[in-house]
């Protein structure tokens, strides 16, 4: 097969994955209604988790999480041979294909041809590629991201601080404990563009954070202030 017609089949069999609206499924075939139509309008775990309740939550969650994996440890290896470019990176041609299919895969949620291109905020099909790509540095985001979320009850808040620990976890593992990442140097500015990305995708949030406003779980916030007077 041509090379270049093998990435081209990789980046879109990831995009499609990436693409497949979960939640809209979910909320159509079990409870009748778009979930895109209650709640924030938004067909991520979040909104699921408010609109049908935890154990519908939990599995949208897991399979978003799952579409990154898929694209990652699967559909990047169904066309292995010769790259269609001079790979100028520290990594194995067969690693620039799971970032290049993990990329499209979260492009494939954000933006789903299945529903307009009006998808949710790739931050757990992020984490399913980010999982099978740096590990380490998922499960320290993954710890702060409960301590935000236990602390003040917000999801989204949790997310974007998620985003931007593991490529600060990734500098400071590398740069102050001298930890070995293969590739940091190409890794590193990957896992930033990643986290602008989620950023972007938070922006309403940012918003609705900056003026109180942003919905917050309070049923997950174990240490609520208590109301003055």
């Amino acid at each position: 097969m041509d090379p270049i017609l093998r990435l081209l089949l990789i980046i879109t069999l990831s995009y499609l994955a990436g693409s497949i609206p979960t939640a809209v499924i979910i909320s159509k075939l079990f409870f009748g209604f778009d979930i895109r139509e209650r709640g924030s309008g938004n067909m991520g775990s979040t909104n699921a988790f408010r609109v049908l309740g935890v154990k519908w939550g939990i599995f949208v969650q897991v399979v978003d999480i799952l579409k990154g994996v898929l694209a990652v440890a699967v559909i990047s290896h169904l066309f292995t041979g010769e790259m269609p470019f001079v790979n100028r990176t520290p990594f194995e041609d067969i690693t620039v294909l799971r970032l290049i299919a993990g990329v499209s895969a979260v492009l494939g949620h954000i933006f789903s041809a299945f529903v307009q291109f009006r998808g949710g905020k790739g931050i757990n099909t992020a984490t399913g590629m980010l999982i099978a790509i740096a590990p380490v540095d998922v499960g320290i985001a993954f710890a702060c991201f409960l301590v935000v979320v236990i602390l003040s009850g917000y999801i989204s808040l949790g997310s974007i601080v998620a985003a931007i620990t593991i490529p600060t976890a990734m500098c400071i593992r590398y740069n102050v404990l001298h930890v070995d990442i293969a590739g940091y140097h190409t890794m590193i500015f990957f896992c930033i563009g990643i986290a602008l990305l989620v950023i972007f995708t938070h922006r309403a949030n940012i918003k609705r954070l900056i003026d109180g406003k942003e919905n917050r779980f309070a049923k997950l916030q174990l240490f609520k202030q208590k109301p003055r007077g």
